[in-house]
């Protein structure tokens, strides 16, 4: 059974720096893709980043400066975020999608950014 637990969560003033982490619980072998989304609040969940055998992928709002990375070893992914803005106030969601295609997501952590 597929399980994705995010921490790392929390407030943070602008400028600075978060970095969330996925225990991600399933067979490596079924893993397709990893990703993180958030979700602000009166906004649709968005994609933040993803990470799969072929390389990564940053959204325009994020790239330099957040980065998607994955320990197989500790089956971990990351989410590194420096440089928050109050704009990226949300919930972040781990993401997994198999080769299956089935989709899972975690409970969710928020960030706050915010002097």
């Amino acid at each position: 059974q597929v399980q994705l637990v995010e921490s790392g969560g929390g407030l943070v003033q602008p400028g600075g720096s978060l970095r969330l982490s996925c225990a991600v619980s399933a067979s490596n072998s079924s893993i397709n893709q990893l990703g993180w989304y958030r979700q602000a609040p009166g906004k649709q969940r968005e994609l933040v980043a993803t990470i799969t055998a072929r390389g990564t992928f940053h959204a325009n709002s994020v790239g330099g400066r957040f980065t998607i990375s994955r320990d197989n070893a500790k089956n971990t992914v990351y989410l590194q975020m420096n440089s928050l803005k109050p704009e990226d106030t949300a919930v972040y969601y781990c993401n997994l999608v198999t080769w299956g295609l089935e989709v899972f997501w975690g409970q969710g952590t928020q960030v706050t950014v915010s002097s």
